[in-house]
């Protein structure tokens, strides 16, 4: 008889009824009375609408495993993938990791400096992805080189364009010794060499062993990389299953979808 604890050690990922609001503030001025008194009162009259992102979600991923997450824009696709970072916290519910560590491959480029240099900037980004600055010396070389940026590597941050500073923040980030990694639309930036490379480092970890949880409108990608798909329409789950099945429906319902 298998123990709960063995299968519980194969998970890397447990969401289990987890729902996240935001509150919109919409300032209110009823009339013109209103609006005097509160200038003089130096505060400012709000209501809030309250928003549900997302609406009791529920997945395991096993170790090793990869999700895709798809769905329209709004759908709540990106909030899951940073509740599952933990950069932010769900209203209800939990999410529990419970292989490894994560590397979050989400709003890349944050932390850098526009008046260093690129390789300035690629040292000190390792290191707030949590390289040791010893480590990131020796790998600094390879880095450049993955992302096509070696014959800028003394150049000034600001003067490369907003493609390539994400081109360097991702081949940063994919140094990193995780066993799951979450990756948002990350591969609509660069040409298709840079792509290339890419896949072939999601080829890598797949072997390893490890998990990715991938945000994409590229079904083709999600098919090749993900076993199970999420399908999320309103913040809710539309689907979830085997991505074949699953990325066929939503394209199904985006053809049935009436143009506007």
């Amino acid at each position: 008889m298998t123990s709960p604890w063995s299968f519980r050690a194969l998970s890397a990922i447990t969401i289990e009824n987890v729902w996240k609001q935001f509150r919109i503030p919409h300032e209110r001025r009823p009339n013109l009375l209103d609006y005097v008194a509160g200038i003089f009162s130096g505060g400012k009259r709000y209501s809030y609408e309250e928003f549900w992102a997302l609406k009791d979600i529920n997945i395991k991923l096993e170790r090793g495993e990869s999700l895709g997450i798809i769905g329209p824009n709004g759908s709540g696709k990106s909030t899951l993938l940073k509740l599952i970072a933990g950069i932010m916290k769900p209203d209800k519910g939990k999410i529990e990791i419970t292989t490894g560590s994560i590397a979050s491959i989400l709003e890349l480029g944050i932390g850098f400096h526009g008046d260093l240099t690129v390789k300035e900037n690629a040292l000190i980004y390792g290191v707030i992805m949590g390289l040791p600055r010893r480590e990131m010396r020796k790998r600094t070389e390879s880095i450049l080189d993955f992302a096509g940026l070696a014959r800028f590597q003394d150049a000034k941050l600001k003067n490369l364009s907003s493609g390539m500073q994400i081109r360097l923040a991702f081949s940063i980030a994919i140094q990193v010794e995780a066993d799951i990694f979450l990756v948002d639309e990350a591969l609509a930036v660069g040409d298709i060499d840079f792509q290339e490379k890419c896949l072939a480092k999601f080829r890598e970890f797949k072997q390893q062993t490890k998990s990715l949880v991938l945000v994409s409108h590229n079904m083709d990608l999600i098919n090749g990389f993900c076993e199970k798909t999420l399908y999320l329409m309103n913040g809710e789950v539309r689907a979830l299953g085997a991505s074949r099945e699953v990325t066929s429906q939503y394209v199904m319902d985006m053809k049935a979808k009436p143009t506007q």
